[in-house]
């Protein structure tokens, strides 16, 4: 029997208020296992300074520090999560290490993003598309090739 893609059937709302209350401790069951992975993916993006960066589904924060240390000062990036929890604590983190300057966070939907035409030098997801149901999967990725 061939493998299927299981749909994805909670509601965006279920979703976010899923990672509202996640929020506060998510680097405790995450953090870990899903570090080495977005390292790694951030490595292999090849960020330079100076560029532009979005990142899609950006959780707790711990992918835009390293995005922002990796546009250096004169580039940024910018962040859209559907969870207000979330945004909340990716900003003390970035604050925190001295980065909100460098980085614009956003609080919404990645099948409907709000920038403009070729706006980006990269897009950066990870631990991201299993949230999305399986027909929004190419409207996201629509999305990501029209901002680059």
């Amino acid at each position: 029997m061939p493998n299927r893609i299981s749909r994805v059937t909670r509601s965006k709302e279920s979703a976010r208020a899923s990672y509202n209350r996640m929020s506060r401790f998510y680097d405790l069951l995450a953090s870990s296992s899903e570090r080495k992975f977005v390292e790694s993916g951030i490595e292999k993006l090849g960020i330079k300074e100076d560029e532009k960066v979005l990142e899609i589904g950006f959780g707790t924060g711990h992918a835009l520090v390293s995005l922002a240390q990796a546009v250096g000062e004169k580039g940024k990036v910018y962040g859209i999560d559907i969870s207000e929890g979330m945004l909340a604590v990716a900003r003390k983190k970035l604050k925190k290490a001295g980065l909100s300057d460098r980085v614009e966070l956003t609080q919404g939907d990645a099948t409907h993003l709000p920038y403009p035409d070729n706006s980006f030098d990269a897009v950066f997801m990870a631990f991201t598309f299993e949230l999305f149901d399986t027909p929004q999967i190419p409207i996201v990725l629509a999305e990501c090739q029209r901002l680059l």
